[in-house]
């Protein structure tokens, strides 16, 4: 499985989000720190959901970053995240 349908996948099983996109930026990378031949190196995710309503911009950043879990976040060299109840 893609690390961007991993992404997607425990994204929408920890929120439940009204909206998600997850978008894989690598390509405009190339030439950068961290860019790894086939992509999936960099990503862009907008995610809205009730979840994130109480909480504070860095609440909602470490929600993601848990959500998506250590491993795959080791294998993800940048993460852009825009994160909104």
């Amino acid at each position: 499985m893609s690390r961007e349908a991993q992404i997607t996948e425990r994204l929408t099983a920890a929120f439940q989000p009204t909206e998600l996109v997850v978008t894989d930026e690598s390509e405009s990378h190339r030439g950068h720190a961290g860019f790894q031949d086939g992509g999936e190196s960099h990503f862009h995710v907008r995610i809205r959901s009730a979840t994130f309503g109480p909480m504070n911009r860095l609440a909602r950043h470490r929600a993601v970053h848990g959500a998506i879990g250590p491993q795959l976040m080791a294998e993800i060299h940048a993460l852009a995240l825009d994160v909104s109840a």
